[in-house]
């Protein structure tokens, strides 16, 4: 584990490594630990052939945010924090898609409007209370909207895009 300070430092470091390719229209740096999630299809930005391959370090060096909300899986209010879905879509050069499909390691995809990342602030969950999201706790990436902050999203349509067990979204 990384030291707070470590953490820190080594974060914005990565971060500039993943934002400043993109700024200049090159491709991203390649991933150094395991993949745990790959972007394709319409996207501007790639570092392995045509797909945009992220590590954990690389997603959690990505603009985050942290949800305080209970869930309609959970019993109990979590604090679950990770990268923004919109920062990802404009790391890859994605933000001006109109949707994307989202894949899980079961292979379920659930198409999503790029719309709902823009009017709310829905992250790829990485950590709940901490701890990172294993598969049995519906990781290692979960789709999340904040459903106490905006009750309104807690209807199906919002429920069968809350994809657990990402591993790929796909750009058309």
């Amino acid at each position: 584990m990384l030291t707070g300070i470590t953490h820190r430092l080594l974060v914005p470091l990565l971060w500039l490594l993943v934002s400043l390719p993109t700024a200049q229209g090159s491709t991203l740096p390649e991933p150094s630990g395991r993949v745990i999630l790959t972007l394709s299809g319409d996207i501007a930005h790639a570092n392995v052939g045509d797909e945009a391959h992220f590590d954990r370090a690389m997603l959690e060096a990505l603009p985050a945010r942290v949800i305080e909300t209970h869930t309609p899986w959970h019993r109990e209010k979590g604090r679950y924090e990770g990268p923004l879905v919109r920062a990802l879509l404009e790391t890859v050069g994605a933000d001006d898609a109109e949707q994307v499909r989202i894949r899980a390691l079961n292979h379920y995809e659930a198409e999503v409007p790029v719309a709902d990342f823009r009017r709310h602030d829905v992250i790829l969950a990485m950590t709940r209370d901490g701890e990172p999201l294993t598969i049995r706790e519906y990781g290692p990436l979960f789709v999340l909207y904040p459903f106490d902050a905006h009750p309104e999203l807690l209807t199906e349509a919002i429920r069968f895009r809350s994809v657990w067990h990402v591993e790929r979204i796909i750009v058309p």
